[in-house]
Formats: structure tokens, C-alpha cells, sequence
């Protein structure tokens, strides 16, 4: 199983937050071996308030904690400025599809269940990295983003597929955007329901299906981007974290 390489991680902090010894512990050497610098928290109220602090690259959060449970640790770090790009893996022992669903609504990078594998996590854990520092390189300026072959011009409100237009719908348009302004994320299918369509999260429909379906098609080459993730909704990917992916799975 590889590592990634100690030049590759250097400089990337880790914030390791759960209340049990041990795995803090185990997490912690593991990410050391790798090359990362790692800070924990046994709380959530410290979890935040180290993030506020030391603006970790990544957390590895789990979810049953003392007082601040880190589903409300979660949405604070999404919610503030400083601290609403840092990744966040959650590391936990609950296996419920609801409790998956939520943390990656609410803006959860990844979701591993205990007991675990302390080689995935890290793996993972790069994965991630390498997904967020994809994307900010990919956005030109406040009002363009670039994502592989697609370009979208917020101001215009255009989207251009190698240098082509592409005609969408307003919804088609707002569906895209949601994607391409969280990628390498998953965004959950309730999440876009209320986020496009303003709509009730409990609403059970495939119209989100039926309009990514619809996105792909006209998108072309580039409507590959667009991911489903099984049982949770869609992700649009970064070409080159996407790639880099490829290539740790296949090592391991």
C-alpha cells in the first residue's frame, strides 16, 4: 500500500478530532508517516475553535462528540469564512445512510465508517487534498470558473464547452452552477433540490436526475465531469484529481 510521499504532503495540516484516545492516536501516526503536520481536539467546541486558529487543510472529524456533535461542527466551519474551504472527512462509527446523506449535504468531503483501514484514510485524505487544490486553480477570477473543458462565466451567465457555446435552460444553468461552485464535493440530491429548485428537501422526485441527465447531453465531452455517487447524489469532478485518483487506487 503506498504512502503519499512525505515532499507531497509537506506543509498540509491535519486537525484529527474524536474523543477516544486511541484512535487519535492511531490516526495521528498514520498521517505523521505520511509527511502531514496533524493537530487534534478531543471536543467539538475545540475542534472549532482550532480551526478558526490554525486553518487546518483537512479535519477528520467524527461524529459522536462531547457537547458539539460534529455534524454542528460541521456546519460551523462551512458556515464561516475563514474556515468554509477546509476539507473535512468525517471518521465515524455510525453506518446509517441517513447520517452519510447528512454530513455530505452539509458539505463533508468523504464519509469512512469504523473500523477502518488507517492506509485508505490516508489515501483519502490525499484524494481530497489534491481534488481541493485542483479547484482553486481552476477558477480564473471572481466571475469565471474553469473546470476541464467547461467555462462559466457567472457575470454572462454563459457556459462555454471548449470554447463552443452551450444553450441551457435557467434551471439547467443554476444546476451546473451549483456543481461546478462546490467540485470535488458531493452535493446530495435534496441539497439541490432546495438550492435550484427551491424546493422541500423530504420531496421525493427524480427531477434532478432528469435534468443531470439532460446537462450531460449537451455538455458533451465535458458532461463526463458530472459523477453519481451512488444512494447520495452527484459530484462534478476536477479532471486532474480525478486522474490522480485513478492512479492511487490502482497502486494500492
Amino acid at each position: 500500500m503506498t504512502q503519499p510521499s512525505a515532499d507531497r504532503a509537506a506543509g498540509e495540516r491535519i486537525l484529527v478530532v474524536d474523543d477516544e484516545p486511541d484512535i487519535v492516536a492511531l490516526v495521528a501516526y498514520h498521517l505523521a508517516r505520511g509527511g502531514y503536520r496533524v493537530s487534534t481536539a478531543a471536543t467539538g467546541r475545540d475542534a472549532i475553535d482550532l480551526a478558526r486558529r490554525e486553518r487546518p487543510s483537512l479535519v477528520v472529524l467524527d461524529l459522536m462528540l462531547p457537547g458539539v456533535s460534529g455534524f454542528d461542527v460541521l456546519e460551523t466551519l462551512r458556515a464561516e469564512e475563514n474556515t468554509r474551504d477546509v476539507g473535512v472527512l468525517m471518521l465515524t462509527a455510525r453506518r446509517e445512510e441517513p447520517d452519510r446523506i447528512r454530513g455530505l449535504a452539509l458539505g463533508a468531503d468523504d464519509y469512512l465508517t469504523k473500523p477502518f483501514s488507517p492506509q485508505e484514510l490516508v489515501l483519502r485524505i490525499g484524494a481530497i487534498l489534491r481534488r481541493l487544490a485542483a479547484g482553486r486553480t481552476g477558477e480564473m477570477s471572481s466571475d469565471v470558473l474553469r473546470v476541464g473543458l467547461l467555462r462559466i462565466d457567472r457575470a454572462a451567465m454563459t457556459v462555454d464547452v471548449d470554447s463552443e457555446r452551450v444553450e441551457l435552460t435557467a434551471t439547467e444553468y443554476r444546476l451546473l452552477l451549483a456543481l461546478a461552485e462546490h467540485r470535488g464535493r458531493v452535493q446530495a440530491r435534496s441539497h439541490l433540490l432546495e438550492t435550484v429548485w427551491e424546493a422541500a428537501p423530504d420531496i421525493q422526485t427524480r427531477t434532478v436526475d432528469m435534468h443531470v441527465q439532460r446537462l450531460r447531453t449537451k455538455l458533451g465531452a465535458a458532461g463526463e465531469l458530472i459523477e453519481t455517487v451512488r444512494g447520495f447524489g452527484y459530484r462534478l469532478q476536477v479532471p486532474q484529481a480525478a486522474s490522480a485518483e485513478r492512479r492511487a487506487a490502482a497502486s494500492t
